[in-house]
């Protein structure tokens, strides 16, 4: 399953489509000129159990380490797996 990634002025979406409709989304805004912030997490019921939520949030991690930027979790599904991935410790602000 492909992950998108669309940015628009100061905020942007990682999301994941299927016949033009979007079935999950982690959405975050720019805090800050060298951080971003996640503020909301959404999984459709279709894709449970799949960990896309998961992988919506390791996009964001290696777009923030592409971008030289720290991550601020402001929603408690990304912070989970954030705080629960060793390896994504290095991105948080």
């Amino acid at each position: 399953m492909e992950i998108g990634h669309k940015e628009q002025k100061k905020k942007g979406t990682f999301f994941v489509e299927e016949n033009g409709e979007t079935l999950a989304k982690l959405e975050y805004f720019h805090s800050a000129p060298d951080e971003i912030t996640i503020y909301h997490t959404e999984v459709n019921a279709k894709l449970h159990g799949k960990h896309i939520g998961d992988k919506l949030v390791e996009a964001v991690v290696n777009f923030a380490r592409e971008n030289g930027v720290k991550v601020v979790p402001t929603c408690s599904f990304a912070n989970k797996v954030i705080d629960r991935t060793p390896e994504y410790q290095d991105v948080l602000a």
